[in-house]
């Protein structure tokens, strides 16, 4: 008599399981806010709901002022979900069951590939270590930094919290500050313009950079990757720095009102934070419709793969200027640094940059149905979402429960990634039938 063959259950796709815990923290994150020792100010739901999903997300948008409406108890909340949504939830358990000399499984391995945006399931305890030596070293010099401002301050409890606090909000690109106008009163301060663009470029350029970086030391030898993101982030940063300078130099609400020497120090760390990062030292309310328009370009970049910040990546924009170069030269091939780009990697750029504009287009449309402002202000809050910066020109506070749920989603689209997301929404079938080549006139 046969045996009765077992039905296998089911398994979740990686991506979905990641979209699963992001989703559990976020609804944590909530719970824990809502308690009555995390804030000193009444907090709605839907004001715990908005921040723990930034927070998670490492985005920065704020709904209440997180300084004074929160107790330590809920900034520490608010802190434990940065490091968690900034060094990557997956990263984060394996580490915990590696502490405990528990075996992380192949299925594991797979979400963690997921979670770190990685083609291989090999080598990943190690990169994973290694991502943690990395934050703990960075975030413990940088707090070190920054307590040699805020100590003397608001003395040795309250300036040694508030130096953690900024210095792991701002490794992971969370934006979150602790004053209501983020850290404009030190505009010139060397140290704190310094030291956080510093944690959040380290940041933002990705672990697997890092673990490139400490394991080669020379330029030639370095992945395509690294080259890539190295070069890409320096031009970026350059680019973004001076064109703010420029354009800001004689607003007089902006750049215009400060010392020439203050005006470069903003000039820089507007120019670092913008992509990412979600800090400011300037009213970004005020700024030239010019100037909103680049920082929304720079927002929709990003920073890199496998880092703390959001966007389409630096790589990805890079990869789109390549092939529009190869195009225009009729090259059938992208070349770069002695290496060939394969159509796979072109493919799922296209396909990334793709879903991101559709996801902004879609989320500002939802948004402009259901709130009504100004149509820059509300695309500037849309891509900052969508790129987890966490810059505003003013108008999250306003946002009613429906404006608050299209940006707590484009949030989270945006730090889960378009590419995941699509993964999710696409049936993949084997193709079974072969057409002959057929041919479309574009342009």
């Amino acid at each position: 008599m046969a045996r009765p063959v077992k039905r296998r259950s089911p398994h979740l796709a990686p991506p979905a399981v990641l979209v699963m815990i992001y989703a559990g923290f976020i609804l944590l994150g909530t719970l824990a806010l809502k308690l009555p020792l995390a804030a000193a100010l009444p907090v709605t739901w839907s004001d715990a709901a908005f921040t723990a999903t930034s927070a998670v997300t490492v985005t920065g948008l704020a709904v209440v002022d997180t300084g004074s409406v929160f107790t330590v108890f809920g900034q520490a909340v608010i802190m434990f979900l940065i490091q968690l949504g900034g060094l990557g939830l997956m990263t984060f358990a394996v580490l915990i069951l590696s502490m405990f000399g528990l075996p992380v499984g192949f299925t594991h391995r797979l979400y963690l590939r997921e979670d770190l945006n990685q083609t291989s399931a090999t080598d990943l305890l190690a990169l994973t270590r290694m991502i943690l030596r990395v934050v703990l070293l960075c975030e413990i010099a940088g707090a070190a930094l920054l307590a040699l401002v805020f100590v003397p301050e608001f003395g040795w409890a309250e300036g040694l919290w508030q130096a953690a606090f900024h210095a792991v909000s701002a490794f992971n690109n969370a934006g979150f500050a602790l004053f209501p106008d983020s850290l404009s009163r030190w505009v010139g301060n060397p140290i704190v313009n310094v030291t956080v663009p510093l944690l959040f470029i380290l940041g933002g350029l990705g672990f697997t950079v890092a673990a490139d970086i400490r394991r080669v030391r020379r330029w030639r030898r370095y992945s395509l990757h690294t080259k890539l993101m190295l070069v890409g982030t320096g031009a970026l940063l350059f680019w973004s720095m001076l064109t703010f300078a420029i354009m800001e130099w004689n607003n007089p609400a902006t750049l215009g009102a400060l010392d020439w020497p203050d005006r470069l120090w903003a000039s820089w760390f507007q120019g670092a934070t913008t992509r990412t990062a979600g800090f400011n030292t300037v009213e970004i309310g005020e700024l030239a419709d010019g100037t909103t328009l680049v920082f929304m370009t720079l927002m929709v970049i990003g920073a890199g793969s496998t880092s703390t910040g959001g966007g389409i990546k630096v790589t990805t924009f890079i990869v789109l200027i390549l092939a529009t170069l190869a195009f225009f030269k009729q090259r059938a091939s992208i070349n770069v640094y002695g290496r060939e780009l394969g159509m796979d990697q072109v493919m799922k750029v296209l396909a990334l940059a793709m879903v991101s504009v559709l996801l902004i287009l879609f989320a500002l449309f939802v948004l402009l149905l259901f709130h009504e402002g100004e149509f820059l202000d509300l695309a500037f809050e849309t891509v900052s979402a969508f790129g987890t910066v966490g810059l505003s020109r003013g108008v999250t506070g306003d946002f009613d429960t429906a404006g608050r749920i299209v940006i707590m989603a484009i949030m989270f689209a945006g730090r889960v990634g378009p590419l995941t997301l699509g993964f999710l929404l696409a049936t993949r079938k084997p193709g079974r039938i072969a057409y002959p080549a057929g041919t479309v006139y574009l342009g």
